[in-house]
């Protein structure tokens, strides 16, 4: 197998086209981060890959292919067999993705048997993502957990059937410097560790230079530009991945 993941697509609500023929290929146990600012069809693109932008009233075109199958070309029930078992998806926000009321034990058990029957143990994967995995932690309800370990939460619902692709979408964005820095810090170990490939969507070019092997550049539903973070950094080619570079913050101590 080549690739986990290639795909060349188009999307649209209505009359209004939003992604323009947006073409990459993802290599097993490559990190490749999408990098665009809002409007630019990111979050469109995260639903379209998962077959779900048709629920916000959106229209996809072309090929998506993971693991050599064609995706466009499934059934519902077919994707729910691929959504959360061979894809993983880490939405931007635990406050909005996960429900206050349950406990984190029902909602590992309930991601747990969606795809499968037997019962499972837990606490290794929660140590995984660097959370608790003692029983005062098991038996907290979501809207008592602290952003990021929401956040963390959602790696792990997210990473507990082995996908092959984590599709993470603006992960960080909810976060406090801290936190971030930590998040970025677990997918890179993730990647290593397990070998998983991460599309990670963003729209700080800076917070995705240190854990990706190429970085792609979304303008306006196009994408503008693909290559190494040093090669984008050092070297961007099109107008707009050159203004980004340049409006990144440069740390300026004094004497």
């Amino acid at each position: 197998m080549s690739s986990v993941l290639d795909f060349r697509i188009s999307a649209s609500y209505g009359t209004t086209e939003v992604l323009h023929q947006v073409a990459a290929t993802i290599a097993p146990g490559e990190i490749v981060s999408l990098v665009g600012l809002s409007g630019s069809g990111k979050s469109t693109l995260a639903l379209a890959l998962l077959r779900l932008l048709r629920y916000r009233g959106g229209v996809v075109t072309g090929n998506i292919r993971l693991e050599g199958t064609e995706l466009t070309t499934l059934s519902e029930s077919g994707m729910r067999a691929i959504r959360g078992r061979r894809i993983g998806y880490v939405p931007q926000s635990p406050g909005l993705s996960l429900n206050s009321r349950l406990r984190v034990e029902t909602l590992l058990d309930e991601t747990w048997r969606a795809h499968a029957s037997r019962s499972a143990n837990h606490r290794g994967l929660l140590e995984s993502v660097q959370l608790p995995a003692d029983t005062a932690f098991l038996r907290k309800r979501a809207g008592e957990l602290s952003t990021g370990q929401g956040q963390r939460l959602l790696i792990a619902l997210a990473l507990m059937h082995g996908p092959a692709l984590l599709l993470a979408d603006e992960p960080t964005s909810a976060l406090d410097a801290i936190a971030q820095a930590g998040v970025l810090q677990l997918f890179g170990r993730i990647n290593r560790e397990r070998g998983t490939a991460i599309l990670f969507i963003s729209h700080d070019l800076l917070s995705v230079a240190g854990i990706s092997h190429r970085v792609d550049i979304l303008h306006e539903g196009r994408l503008v530009e693909s290559g190494s973070p040093a090669a984008v950094f050092r070297t961007p080619q099109h107008p707009f991945t050159r203004q980004l570079v340049a409006a990144m913050p440069r740390l300026t101590l004094p004497d």
